[in-house]
């Protein structure tokens, strides 16, 4: 099932199939299509969320994380 990384919750996983904007940011950060990453945490009230990249953990904002869709396990 495909939802943006923004709603997916704690200890789901999948491979990031699509990304809607800012890509060059997202890159910067290690988040490309074809990436597996696990969601780790989702703060309250439009706060970051903290994914894992294979052994990396990457924080972004709320925005950035609209925009990462992801093919969910």
């Amino acid at each position: 099932m495909k939802k943006k990384l923004s709603e997916m919750d704690f200890g789901d996983y999948g491979t990031v199939c699509e990304i809607s904007s800012n890509k060059s940011g997202l890159r910067a950060l290690g988040v490309r299509e074809g990436k597996t990453l696990t969601m780790v945490t989702k703060q309250p009230v439009k706060g970051p969320v903290v994914v894992m990249l294979g052994e990396v953990e990457v924080a972004m904002g709320l925005e950035m994380a609209d925009s990462v869709f992801v093919e969910c396990s």
